[in-house]
């Protein structure tokens, strides 16, 4: 089960390197980070930009572990997007490290044999006979609608105007209901994920929108496209109306 976890597999070599990476900005840089690490804890040193610009812009951050680098740039992918919920961050993270590993994003469970590849398939297993199983479909139904939705757009674009695929629009509802079916479970209720899913279906655009740009940014910086420009443009009118 993916849950908001990935800040608590943080190690004291990821703190270390959190704060050599701010210090590289300078004495008073490093003395800041200390001060917060001291008198704030870890998740106010983790929103530092220096952080975020150490990580992406010096040889150093190549050394960063997943788990710090997949936190921090969603974090601060969410933040430019007016996303302060530090939960959905972590959870959004949590979603890339396990669905970047072999065919997880596929499947509802490491152990799960039977594999999913669209999201009409998950929609109708999300309500079977198996209290447990129809619980996991359902979460991975969002998490599957936000993961392609969040990283892979453009593929997503590219079917919808070549083959007349879902458009973006799609991926958000069936997401959003996925997450919203998971959140009343009584499963949900019983492992303390009720709040967490009811926030990701509230505020799934904005974490699309927010992934969309770092998977613009950092995976696919030279990739361009009509489809790309037109997407950009209203995602950001949609956003600044939100506003």
């Amino acid at each position: 089960m993916i849950v908001a976890d990935v800040r608590s597999k943080l190690t004291r070599e990821d703190v270390a390197l959190a704060l050599a990476l701010i210090s590289q900005q300078g004495t008073e840089a490093r003395e800041r980070g200390e001060r917060t690490l001291h008198e704030q804890g870890l998740d106010p040193l983790l929103d530092d930009p220096a952080l975020h610009e150490g990580l992406l812009g010096t040889p150093r951050g190549a050394h960063a572990s997943l788990p710090l680098f997949a936190y921090v740039t969603v974090r601060q992918a969410l933040l430019r997007s007016g996303e302060h919920e530090r939960m959905l961050a972590d959870y959004a993270a949590s979603i890339l490290l396990h669905f970047g590993l072999r065919d997880r994003a596929e499947r509802v469970a490491d152990t799960d044999d039977e594999t999913f590849d669209t999201l009409a398939s998950l929609l109708g297993a999300a309500e079977g006979p198996d209290p447990r199983r129809a619980f996991l479909v359902q979460a991975h139904l969002g998490n599957y609608a936000l993961w392609m939705s969040g990283l892979f757009p453009d593929r997503i674009e590219h079917r919808r105007w070549r083959r007349g695929g879902p458009d973006l629009e799609y991926f958000e509802r069936l997401g959003r209901r996925g997450f919203a079916l998971a959140a009343k479970h009584r499963l949900a209720d019983e492992q303390g994920l009720a709040l967490l899913f009811t926030h990701v279906a509230e505020r799934f655009p904005v974490l699309r929108i927010a992934l969309n740009r770092l998977s613009d940014t950092l995976l696919f910086p030279h990739r361009h496209s009509p489809e790309r420009l037109m997407r950009q443009v209203k995602d950001e009118a949609r956003w600044r109306h939100a506003e």
